[in-house]
């Protein structure tokens, strides 16, 4: 049975902080060769079903995400999940509650695909038997700022090495252009694609698709993120929790969990619960002493739902071997 060990969780880390790092710069602030550094990628690639992915930070094209809480007959949750995973515009899909309801984020490009898919596919969808939606207001923790980034695996001079400077600030949202969207779609399905492959599959010249890729990451539209199997590293619970704050709290409620190692992703949300966390634990037990000791205890919070996530279908991307 494969166990990683203090290596691979430095890989990994590394890995979130720069996810188109050389492996000759990863082994260099690491201290080891580059071959181990290659060698340890393909066993996580192969172990724990690792992908380096490029994201697009829809906040910085002026797009809002949703979160959309489907309610539905156990016998349909498991396809409808699958039909949801397919699209491209749908990440972090998990089967919740027992089997009954199925959790999506989505990212629609544009008002009338928002419309097309709340508004018809989805309330049409048979065996669906309710449908929340809450638009995200603002993000505390996630997208950018990934959960290795708080596994402590580095030593700040190691995290110093590797740290990518921060985003320019953007008045107005970004605009792509056809080559922009080509490359973020290449990214996408691998972030560490070679830029002669890159330059390969869009015509354009490598110096010409390094300064676009450069470009985008300084406008933050383009960020990097890791997707791998938890349960090989200790973390077989995951959850999603619903959180009622009182409204002059929401600042501090959400600044609180962003701070706290068991949370990867925290936003305000529209809605009677206005703040919706997803946490890892290593167990149940280490769930219920997050909910009762740090979650609940907060100042401000005045109720919190935790709905149990039973298999994640899709993460970053869609994988059927789920």
């Amino acid at each position: 049975m494969y166990r990683p060990d203090a290596l691979d969780l430095r890989l990994l880390q590394a890995l979130q902080l720069d996810g188109r790092a050389p492996f000759s710069r990863i082994a260099e602030v690491l201290g080891v060769s580059d071959q181990t550094v290659a060698r340890r990628y393909r066993r996580l690639r192969t172990e724990a079903r690792l992908r380096v992915l490029g994201m697009a930070d829809h906040s910085r094209l002026g797009r809002t995400n949703w979160i959309v809480r489907l309610r539905c007959n156990p016998d349909a949750a498991e396809p409808l999940a699958d039909a949801l995973a397919r699209r491209p515009d749908t990440s972090y899909i998990g089967l919740m509650s027992g089997g009954t309801e199925v959790m999506c984020a989505m990212r629609p490009r544009s008002v009338q695909d928002r419309d097309e898919l709340l508004l018809d596919r989805i309330p049409r969808t048979r065996r669906v038997t309710s449908v929340d939606a809450y638009s995200v207001l603002h993000h505390f923790y996630g997208g950018p700022l990934g959960w290795l980034n708080k596994i402590d695996a580095l030593d700040p001079a190691q995290e110093a090495a590797l740290r990518q400077a921060p985003p320019e600030t953007v008045a107005e949202p970004v605009v792509l252009d056809p080559l922009d969207e080509t490359l973020l779609e290449l990214l996408r399905h691998d972030g560490r694609t070679t830029v002669t492959d890159l330059a390969t599959a869009t015509g354009q010249t490598e110096s010409v698709v390094k300064r676009r890729v450069r470009g985008l990451r300084r406008t933050g539209v383009l960020y990097f993120d890791i997707e791998y199997d938890h349960e090989p590293f200790g973390h077989g619970t995951e959850a999603v929790l619903w959180l009622t704050v009182e409204p002059t709290r929401l600042r501090p409620v959400g600044q609180a969990l962003a701070d706290h190692r068991e949370v990867r992703f925290a936003a305000a949300v529209s809605g009677q619960a206005n703040v919706v966390v997803s946490v890892l634990c290593r167990t149940t037990e280490e769930l219920f002493a997050y909910l009762a000791d740090r979650a609940g205890s907060i100042k401000g919070v005045r109720a919190v739902e935790a709905v149990p996530t039973l298999r994640q279908v899709k993460t970053l991307t869609y994988d059927p071997r789920r």
